[in-house]
């Protein structure tokens, strides 16, 4: 996954450098932005904020619009300076700045703080200790970003059916299982599609949401449900398995018979100008995902609506 480093530096200094550090690698993507430029920052939500204040005007202000950017609330910031007064840089931390770095950078002590600041946010990002995905905070957030970019996405809104049956019947730690089963597979078909520039959440339970760029969805959809439906008969017993479902006593006492767990998914195409917020968005993504969840087995639904 790439880690998006946006520096703020009114030279490019300091860009060249860590292009030089990080040359072997790959996942780290910089990029240089001008003072004047602080607002394309924030709306991109980057993986961290570097800001060379020797080359700016005020790093004390961009410090706290940053820290008062309701998505970027939680992004690391660091700040290179030549400025060695302890009295500076202890105010500088005081606006929520991760580390403060004193000129002429030391190469592998940038190199390693800066891999370290981006290891510990992915831990604390994980939301789900179950899945390890990225809860509604970021889920939200990297909806809005893509939507005010005006990009063409689409929203995929994933969930079992028939799970509190299987709870029901094999027990809470049984049913994580299949939990974890069902991430793992929405990441891997995602990857697998090639989809780089794609974003899967844990909204919580047995419901997942990914973020995917234009392509053949009824491909990806398919993908998933195949995988997805070979591989979850490893979590029910042979008889089950051979029944095609599993029985379940409702509170009357009455045995009930379910179908084995399937995955429902409804997509929602995002186009420039076919929506007027992300809540519209949700709202057809509940719909056309309760219209899967009413055909029997795995299934997607696509609502490809032009611009209303």
């Amino acid at each position: 996954m790439k880690q998006n480093i946006y520096i703020i530096s009114n030279n490019q200094d300091v860009y060249h450098l860590l292009k030089e550090i990080f040359k072997k690698d790959k996942e780290y993507n910089f990029t240089c932005f001008a003072e004047e430029k602080v607002n394309e920052v924030l709306a991109n939500i980057p993986s961290l904020i570097i800001i060379d204040e020797d080359s700016i005007e005020n790093g004390r202000i961009i410090c706290q619009t940053i820290r008062q950017n309701e998505d970027n609330s939680i992004t690391p910031i660091i700040v290179v300076s030549s400025n060695k007064e302890h009295e500076h840089k202890l105010d500088i931390l005081k606006l929520k700045v991760s580390h403060y770095i004193k000129k002429p950078i030391d190469a592998q002590y940038i190199y390693y703080t800066i891999k370290n600041i981006i290891y510990l946010l992915y831990i604390n990002r994980r939301v789900s200790p179950l899945t390890g995905l990225p809860g509604n905070v970021q889920i939200q957030a990297e909806m809005k970003k893509r939507f005010l970019k005006k990009e063409t996405f689409a929203m995929m809104y994933l969930d079992l059916d028939n799970f509190k049956a299987y709870n029901d019947v094999y027990g809470f730690l049984k049913g994580d299982e299949i939990i974890k089963f069902t991430a793992k597979t929405i990441i891997k078909n995602i990857h697998e599609y090639g989809l780089e520039d794609s974003f899967v959440g844990h909204i919580g339970g047995d419901d997942f949401i990914a973020i995917v760029p234009e392509t053949n969805y009824d491909i990806l959809c398919q993908n998933i449900i195949a995988d997805f439906d070979k591989n979850v008969q490893q979590f029910f017993t042979d008889m089950d398995k051979e029944k095609g479902y599993i029985e379940v006593a409702n509170r009357k006492g009455i045995i009930e018979e379910f179908p084995l767990t399937s995955i429902s998914i409804g997509v929602v195409e995002v186009k420039k100008g076919k929506f007027h917020n992300t809540l519209e968005i949700g709202e057809v993504g509940a719909s056309v995902k309760h219209l899967a969840k009413t055909i029997q087995g795995s299934t997607y639904v696509i609502d490809r609506r032009q611009n209303e």
